[in-house]
């Protein structure tokens, strides 16, 4: 059933060959602009699919909005997406799907990060939709589209999208047909680059000031042999194991790895590498992966690519003035080098089930077992000096809901050991149902909270109960992996959960078991202050920033990132300006950026194709980037001593364009 449109704002159609049978060329100059689409409730039944084949022309990304909303002021539901530039997509949303499968439905061929937000919508009640441009780049977008349609079989997967364009990524895997400067020109040009970066790795050296692990030789504090955290009355430091002031300076994703997501992409490659020379260049993450980076040092070092990799990236990392290898990075290589690192740790509850999203059934008996077992990982670091460390969890993705823990649980769990706790924790609150009842403003038994679906809503008498019980899930959580962890390691840092923002009061409670708080920052040109001093306040610990970035759209790959400047001067103008700025401040211990490289043009797992990193996917350093680097960390200690202001000449920060 094709779905009847409206324009929406100064949307052109063009009358130029549409390249998508059925489909029409359009064109926006702003965001907002699209289709409106309604229907009579009771139109999208549960079984039926909404679908569309969609084609982005142009260099830059963009992000795409289908919202599916209950009548006028009623509850709207989200998936934003963005597109392959010049590669046909196909949209496949299930209007059956739980929020357990459809936060992150993968990527689908080259439609990409598609990710639903907003509200739990019943798609009965469903009366009208819109289609909408949600970000763009200064340039117009211009896209082919076919009609929306309702169908109650399952579209295919497109099987060999269409390339107008030809392939996308050439042999070195940079963008086949976009030019720029600074663009590698051959295998040879790549090859020759990397072994001189390989002869003269050896020769680079952190600045003069650093300690022999990359803290302030000027000041001393105890030596305990270990990193730690200290308050020396002004402000907050980690410590290395030799007693100096130590700010963590880290570099996240330092490993020899650019995920190119090629399932069904195949066509889009002008070189497939051999086999079985090129063989560890493969993998499998919802489909073939092909990392080119890995590909070019393979071509240039052949079985010792990887020792190769290892001297050139931890030689860039001290030229550039980094003294941490932070999240995501092949930590091994740091550990060989005693460069300090720290780790993320594998999360995995082979026991447990999960009540919502990637929350555990915290109540239940085999959560212990599991927190013992998860805690094991950390044996193989216990006494190694240079490990400052450990990352319980990284982004929990119950955190990004628009729920609490507690509500999306009674939504998606019918029965849990955490459930029964809460009908439990609510008797003791209440006493009667009668009681719960006339607080909630909703009839309710204990019986329908303990176990059993519930298709109902809840009021905001509920919903802040829900919180305070959301509270306990998150200390029963972090507690139980902090003390499991303290037994196997007790000298090394627990850095917490990487929050993806600030945590609501219900979530920052359970963080108290923390030695450092730690959250990723993204659109901001600096930490958000004042928030995160009341952080520390609340919690006594330090902050790290676990991960920040900035890229531009000059350097021929669609998307900047979570954060966008003009150029890759303007990189290194917002680097200085995040790093110091975080460095000054009496709460801040470490900024960790990510990446070290950029990620591939055709797009990891999910489909982020960012500019982002200090260097391509041939290795080769954005220059003004690594000046600025290394300039505010020849300062860095003064600045976080308070002898020199941070720097202040910001850029111009620009709308982002990614999901």
């Amino acid at each position: 059933m094709e779905l009847k449109a409206e324009a929406i704002g100064k949307l052109v159609a063009r009358e130029a060959e549409p390249p998508l049978e059925g489909g029409t060329w359009y064109e926006a100059q702003t965001t907002d602009v699209g289709f409106a689409y309604r229907c009579e409730p009771g139109t999208l039944s549960p079984s039926d699919w909404l679908t569309l084949d969609m084609l982005l022309d142009g260099d830059d990304a963009a992000l795409f909005i289908l919202e599916l909303r209950e009548g006028e002021e009623g509850r709207t539901f989200r998936l934003q997406f963005g597109l392959l530039n010049r590669c046909a997509a196909r949209v496949r949303l299930p209007l059956s799907a739980t929020d357990q499968n459809v936060w992150n439905l993968g990527r689908e061929g080259a439609c990409l990060k598609p990710i639903c937000q907003g509200d739990r919508v019943d798609a009965g009640r469903v009366d009208r939709m819109r289609l909408t441009v949600g970000r763009k780049s200064d340039t117009p977008v211009r896209w082919c589209q076919t009609p929306l349609t309702l169908t109650a079989e399952e579209p295919t997967r497109l099987e060999e999208p269409l390339l107008p364009a030809g392939p996308l990524l050439d042999e070195l895997g940079q963008s086949a047909w976009r030019k720029w400067p600074g663009k590698s020109r051959s295998p040879r040009e790549v090859t020759e680059r990397l072994r001189e970066q390989h002869a003269v790795a050896g020769a680079h050296r952190w600045p003069a000031g650093f300690s022999r692990w990359g803290g302030w030789k000027e000041r001393q504090f105890d030596a305990t042999g270990r990193f730690r955290t200290q308050h020396d009355g002004e402000r907050w430091w980690l410590v290395d194991p030799d007693g100096h002031p130590f700010w963590s300076a880290g570099m996240d994703c330092v490993r020899p790895r650019i995920e190119a997501a090629c399932a069904g992409l195949e066509g889009a490659l002008s070189w497939l590498p051999e086999r079985p020379q090129y063989d560890a260049v493969y993998g499998e993450r919802w489909g073939m992966i092909v990392d080119y980076y890995m590909a070019n040092f393979i071509r240039a070092f052949g079985e010792q690519h990887h020792d190769a990799w290892a001297r050139i990236a931890l030689g860039e990392l001290r030229r550039w003035g980094f003294n941490t290898v932070a999240n995501w990075s092949d930590w091994r290589v740091a550990a060989d080098a005693g460069f300090p690192y720290v780790r993320p740790l594998r999360l995995s509850w082979p026991r447990t089930e999960m009540v919502f999203r990637d929350f555990p059934d915290v109540f239940a008996d085999s959560f212990k077992a599991d927190a013992r077992d998860y805690a094991g990982q950390l044996r193989e670091t216990a006494e190694d000096p240079a490990f400052i460390g450990y990352f319980l969890i990284n982004e929990p993705v119950w955190g990004f809901a628009g729920e609490c823990p507690a509500e999306g649980m009674l939504h998606n769990c019918p029965e849990s050991e955490t459930r029964r706790e809460l009908a439990s924790w609510l008797r003791k609150r209440y006493g009667t149902e009668e009681r719960l009842s006339e607080v909630w403003t909703m009839p309710v038994t204990f019986e329908q909270l303990e176990a059993g679906p519930w298709r109902r809503g809840l009021t905001p008498p509920a919903g802040r109960d829900l919180e305070a019980f959301s509270e306990l899930m998150v200390e029963r959580l972090f507690g139980e992996l902090s003390r499991a962890c303290r037994e196997v390691d007790p000298d090394h840092l627990n850095l917490g959960a990487r929050y993806y923002t600030l945590p609501p009061r219900w979530a920052l409670a359970g963080m108290r078991h923390f030695d450092v708080f730690s959250l990723n920052c993204y659109n901001k040109p600096a930490p958000p202050a004042d928030d995160l001093a009341v952080v520390t306040e609340k919690l006594g610990v330090p902050v790290l920033i676990g991960e920040w970035h900035f890229g531009a759209l000059d350097v021929g790959l669609p998307a900047s990132g979570l954060g966008r400047v003009r150029s890759q001067v303007d990189r290194g103008k917002a680097f200085c300006v995040f790093e110091e700025g975080a460095a000054a401040e009496p709460w801040c211990v470490g900024a960790h950026y990510f990446t070290f490289a950029d990620q591939s043009a055709l797009g990891r797992f999910d489909g982020e194709n960012y500019n982002i990193g200090f260097v391509d996917i041939c290795n080769r350093p954005y220059g003004p980037l690594v000046d600025a680097a290394r300039k505010t960390h020849e300062r860095l200690y003064a600045v976080a001593a308070g002898l020199r202001p941070p720097y202040g000449h910001r850029p111009e920060y620009l709308p982002i364009l990614s999901v």
